[in-house]
């Protein structure tokens, strides 16, 4: 969850001002809260979320506290392949979160057989990234969505219209959905050399290769050490 904080110093004797923190992890705003009140110099302390929806420093210490093991955090990467001589396509999606202490991967592909172009292969692995979402639980937060398409995050951002008739239905699709979660987007195009683990399950389900999995990071890491 991420917040921004903006507060009031003040002392006997000294100027007043007001100060504005950049957007950080909610846990990170509550030390930093901590810390300025034991200085004595902060007087009045507003903290705002993503959905503009405004907390004291207790209210949001009693919500970390019951949403401490939903899944936070998350950055998906998608991507989708379409075959022209055999009409399918392939999708692919990564899911990075935080669940409480321990961090976790999703990997996940799918093969469909009903779309007619790249670009829209491409919004249907955006489409069941979101859906993946769904199924774990992530809602009413930011969530990060890199993908090496420049169609199709440039017109889910805007930045790019959209003419096409079966793209906006996904478009619509994927919007409706994101409101329905309470996600907000943040679009970050890359590269394909920085996309391959998405790229990889998407080819990999054009082949006929099945992939399903979840995957606890933290754990694998304590093994290993």
């Amino acid at each position: 969850m991420k917040v921004i904080m903006h507060w009031k110093y003040g002392a006997a004797r000294k100027p007043n001002a007001v100060f504005s923190s950049d957007w950080m992890d909610a846990q990170d705003a509550l030390t930093i809260i901590d810390d300025l009140e034991k200085a004595g110099r902060m007087k009045e302390v507003e903290i705002s979320d993503e959905l503009g929806t405004t907390w004291s420093k207790k209210e949001l210490r009693k919500l970390l506290a019951k949403v401490e093991e939903e899944p936070q955090d998350a950055t998906v990467y998608f991507d989708g392949g379409y075959q022209k001589n055999s009409k399918l396509s392939g999708l692919g999606v990564v899911i990075y979160y935080r669940q409480g202490k321990e961090q976790w991967r999703v990997r996940i592909n799918r093969l469909l057989q009903e779309l007619d172009t790249n670009n829209e292969a491409e919004y249907a692995a955006f489409y069941e990234a979101v859906k993946q979402l769904e199924e774990l639980g992530v809602h009413h937060q930011s969530v990060v969505f890199k993908g090496d398409s420049q169609v199709v995050l440039n017109q889910l951002s805007g930045e790019w219209a959209c003419f096409e008739d079966v793209l906006n239905q996904w478009l619509d699709r994927i919007e409706r959905k994101l409101k329905q979660l309470g996600i907000i987007p943040v679009f970050e195009p890359i590269g394909r050399k920085d996309n391959t683990e998405a790229d990889k399950l998407a080819t990999q389900a054009l082949n006929g290769e099945e992939i399903s999995s979840k995957f606890n990071l933290t754990a694998n890491s304590r093994e290993t050490e």
